[in-house]
């Protein structure tokens, strides 16, 4: 492989030097432009791997050096380097398109972590993380513009270090979109850690994020490491970030932006390197005019927005989805796969699904459990307005119209007269084998 190549932009003299050195000792050839002119002379001259650039220059903005890069030169990322505490000046860059930044005092070994990263991306069309997820990149079904759209931004977003908001509702497919983010960038080869914010209990939230040393609380029996350390060279996915009590948004906020956590229990700071990625069915924005989410919170992690569109936003890809979850079925369970009829595919390309993706899986699931002969039909699905038919559904299952302890107490009879042989009770009953072993699932028959 040739020795990648790196473009230094600042014109102070102690941090060119001390940048070129640390680039040396990692096997990287530099070099050096104190303005915006002489690096745009040197970027038409040779092909850079990564630049690095002050963001205060002679000539100008450092952020008009990243917008002219990322326009004129795709396959060069470019780093800025930022004034101690000028999180907005980051945040700008990042927006503006560039891939990371690091603050002055310089940390070496952030900087040759950042350099790291940047180095796996090379061209977009041969990066290693990339060829890395094939099968990830193909899990984003579907080819309405929408989601074609969709996958061209995660592309971009992939070869970023920005942090991404997805918003979307729920079922939608936000955690996927956050998953494939990583596994296409150059922080696949390290852990996506994924925690619903929600879930956690207020006492433990800031334990469970940096962790904590052994006896710093009641409970605490031994030292534990934190989601932050656990996916440290990685990704940390928030999913429903809006649910974060607001204490700990302060702490979360100060841990994203000095890039150190603090365990609980615990004297010294960690530094970690961690992207983050968050994610919420909620309207964040209208949280925070009412003062539920911070501000300051919402800026840092909303550096980049991804939209992800609900199901009914793109009907077209509902017959390809279907198919793809029917297949699956059929591998988990190792058995026949269920088909679906015109008339039933047809009505759930009309159904708005509230609860998108998800829900479209569960209704799946449970018709292909319940059909006749491998065949999902229309009453199958089950679907609101179609539950208001009753008798329809007792013609379809016989055992339809039998609630409670009264369906209980005729398939456990069914199935005594047939010695507990379930096929033989399904016969007896009228229903096939699969609904069978669904109602005794459902009605927790051992």
């Amino acid at each position: 492989m040739s020795q990648p190549l790196v473009l230094i932009v600042d014109d102070e003299p102690d941090i060119c030097e001390l940048l070129e050195i640390t680039l040396i000792r990692m096997g990287i050839a530099t070099h050096k432009a104190l303005d915006i002119k002489a690096a745009e002379q040197l970027l038409t001259q040779h092909k850079f791997d990564l630049c690095l650039s002050d963001m205060r220059l002679p000539d100008g903005d450092g952020i008009d050096l990243v917008r002219k890069i990322s326009t004129e030169y795709p396959d060069t990322p470019v780093a800025m380097i930022t004034a101690h505490g000028n999180m907005e000046s980051a945040v700008n860059a990042l927006k503006a398109g560039a891939f990371d930044f690091v603050s002055k005092p310089v940390d070496l070994q952030v900087l040759r972590q950042l350099v790291t990263k940047a180095l796996k991306l090379k061209a977009p069309s041969g990066s290693p993380a990339v060829e890395r997820a094939p099968d990830a990149s193909e899990s984003l079904l579907g080819r309405s513009k929408v989601v074609e759209n969709m996958r061209r931004m995660i592309g971009k977003l992939a070869r970023s270090q920005a942090p991404v908001y997805i918003s979307g509702e729920s079922g939608s497919g936000k955690e996927l979109a956050a998953q494939l983010i990583h596994a296409q960038g150059p922080r696949a080869e390290h852990a996506f850690v994924a925690v619903n914010c929600g879930a956690i209990p207020q006492e433990l939230v800031e334990s469970e994020f940096f962790g904590h040393t052994k006896g710093s609380f009641t409970g605490a029996v031994a030292d534990k490491e934190g989601l932050f350390l656990a996916a440290d060279g990685g990704t940390l996915f928030l999913d429903e970030v809006a649910d974060l009590p607001l204490a700990m948004q302060v702490k979360l906020l100060r841990a994203i932006q000095e890039k150190r956590i603090r365990p609980v229990g615990s004297t010294k700071e960690l530094s970690v390197d961690v992207r983050i990625i968050s994610a919420t069915h909620k309207k964040l924005s209208k949280m925070v005019e009412n003062g539920e989410f911070r501000q300051d919170l919402f800026y840092r992690i909303n550096v980049i927005e991804l939209p992800v569109p609900a199901l009914r936003e793109r009907r077209e890809d509902i017959h390809l989805l279907t198919d793809y979850v029917l297949n699956r079925l059929a591998v988990e369970s190792a058995g026949v796969r269920t088909t679906i009829s015109p008339a039933a595919m047809a009505r759930l390309e009309g159904y708005n699904f509230p609860g998108n993706i998800r829900e479209l899986e569960n209704i799946l699931q449970r018709a292909s459990t319940l059909c006749e002969d491998e065949v999902i039909e229309m009453m199958d699905l089950q679907l609101p307005e179609q539950r208001k038919r009753p008798r329809e559904i007792d013609e379809q299952h016989p055992l339809g119209n039998l609630l409670g302890d009264t369906e209980k107490q005729a398939i456990i009879q069914a199935l005594e007269e047939m010695r507990w042989n379930r096929t033989a009770a399904a016969k007896k009953l009228g229903i096939t084998l699969r609904a069978l072993r669904y109602r005794l699932s459902k009605l927790g028959i051992e």
